[in-house]
């Protein structure tokens, strides 16, 4: 199968600058890389809705151990209600 597309200004671009890394050897290499990341980083089944309580022990956990220069971000906000 043959397919021709026609790219924005925006995309030609994005493509020129990968060929001009040396990477690829011509446009379509890189639109083929392209297309095969999208499909490695495509979720392949929709995801489940989070209940609110979910998503805030989602959040509370991922923020857990976050540090800004050594301090805790938690710390830092508290500081800040001081002023």
């Amino acid at each position: 199968m043959s397919l021709t597309l026609s790219l924005g200004p925006r995309s030609e671009e994005l493509v020129a600058a990968q060929l001009r890394t040396g990477r690829y050897q011509s446009a379509e290499d890189v639109i083929t890389r392209a297309l095969e990341t999208l499909a490695g980083t495509e979720p392949t089944a929709p995801r489940a809705r989070k209940t609110v309580a979910e998503a805030v022990a989602h959040i509370r956990e991922s923020r857990k151990g976050i540090r800004l220069d050594g301090l805790k971000v938690r710390d830092l906000i508290h500081e800040g209600h001081r002023y």
